[in-house]
């Protein structure tokens, strides 16, 4: 089935102000609650939500085996499960709907009625169910230089490192959209200079850009998923801010890895954006020396251009930019990450989704967190209203961006956007 809806030339007749995120070619996916307290799954044009329930029950679909039921639902779990395919022929048509020369719902504002709303008409949900949560280890930058503050500066990878993509298992149970604020974190840390550990609020809660994939279902127990496939089962990306605590990290890390540091909230973006709308971006992934093992050996380009930003906004002052980074420095690439997930036939489910870690590139202004970009405290930032920060602050909000751009083309993530509140303690 061919991809229809990417070209660059194609105009809608909703509106769309320039420099959006959500141009005709994008078309997203996600769930929202309409005005009518209604939920359902939507996408975007412009400031447009668009109802796909209700377009469906117009007979917009019918033309495309789907289930009456498929855009009625509070996830897009079944949806995704539906594959490829459908994801193209519904994303197709929905370019065709919303062609500037296609009169069919243009003409009957009585429809439109029921399918369009303005985006400060809706309240954006969690997209998915999010069964199994994976997060992966795969910026060089970033991981070289958490080994430069942590370990050897001379040996700052782990052996294994550059031969998989490191990663583990995350809780899905606290992964939540734009707008839901957090509290900062209770649990241990061991004081400098002290031999005991103290209970308390984290005195270190850091931001982690990152991106995020979603896929389908995609192999039975016992099956691997070969690197050529691997694609065909991610339905789409999210902007991820993978918080964390790194006072309560350093001290509860060794020897299995990330838990109460880590486990405590997860960010993301509402907009689920297809890699049907990301293809244009493509672009060659980072030379990987030495070679990988067969099974992680990929042809074409497999990485995205998708420049990414991280804003911190005191509780009293404008926002300030404290980095921009890019998706294409991931040295693991998406596809990789899947087929070394399923080497050992883990099975993977629609609805799972794997953070791509830390996004950091070559300079101290495209670190991917406060842990990198005030060095371990060493080399606070300045915020726009004269603040620092070695950290984020209580009443802190943290906003990630990211965008796709070329020929004048742009495709967008929107935003995640996201509240640190005070710890909730029992005192």
């Amino acid at each position: 089935m061919p991809e229809k809806s990417n070209d660059p030339h194609k105009t809608s007749w909703i509106p769309v102000p320039q420099n959006s995120d959500f141009p005709i070619q994008n078309i997203p996916f996600g769930v929202f609650l309409t005005r009518d307290d209604v939920i359902t799954i939507g996408t975007r044009i412009g400031d447009q939500a668009i109802d796909l329930g209700a377009l469906h029950q117009l007979g917009y679909f019918k033309d495309i085996p789907l289930t009456d039921d498929i855009f009625l639902q509070d996830t897009l779990n079944d949806f995704i499960s539906d594959g490829k395919k459908t994801w193209r022929l519904v994303r197709n048509r929905i370019s065709e709907i919303f062609d500037s020369g296609n009169p069919e719902l243009q003409g009957n504002k009585e429809h439109q009625k029921i399918v369009l709303f303005t985006m400060d008409e809706v309240e954006m949900q969690l997209p998915v169910q999010i069964g199994d949560y994976t997060d992966f280890y795969s910026s060089k930058e970033h991981a070289t230089n958490v080994g430069k503050m942590f370990r050897d500066p001379e040996n700052a990878l782990l052996p294994n490192w550059l031969h998989i993509p490191v990663g583990y298992h995350g809780r899905s149970s606290t992964i939540i959209p734009s707008g839901t604020p957090i509290r900062r974190p209770m649990g241990q840390t061991l004081p400098k200079g002290s031999t005991s550990p103290v209970y308390g609020a984290s005195k270190m809660v850091d931001f982690e850009l990152e991106m995020a994939f979603i896929t389908t279902d995609a192999n039975i127990m016992g099956e691997p998923i070969p690197i050529e496939e691997a694609e065909d089962y991610i339905f789409g990306l999210v902007l991820f801010n993978d918080w964390s605590a790194r006072d309560m990290q350093k001290w509860e890390y060794v020897p299995l890895g990330p838990f109460l540091a880590k486990n405590f909230a997860s960010s993301i973006s509402p907009w689920i954006v297809t890699l049907d709308a990301l293809t244009p971006f493509r672009v060659p992934s980072p030379a990987q020396d030495p070679e990988p093992l067969p099974y992680l050996q990929q042809k074409g380009d497999k990485s995205y251009d998708i420049h990414l930003e991280v804003a911190i906004t005191p509780d009293k002052g404008e926002p300030t930019t404290v980095t921009r980074s890019n998706f294409r420095h991931m040295y693991w690439t998406m596809a990789q990450q899947l087929t070394h997930h399923t080497v050992n036939g883990c099975k993977v489910n629609s609805g799972d989704m794997m953070g791509s870690g830390t996004i950091s590139g070559a300079t101290p202004d495209s670190y991917g967190s406060m842990l990198e970009l005030a060095w371990q405290g060493t080399q606070p930032i300045t915020l726009s209203n004269g603040e620092l920060r070695k950290s984020i602050n209580d009443l802190d909000t943290v906003t990630l961006k990211g965008f796709c751009e070329k020929d004048g083309l742009r495709i967008g993530f929107g935003e995640v956007s996201t509240k640190l509140l005070p710890a909730l303690t029992t005192e």
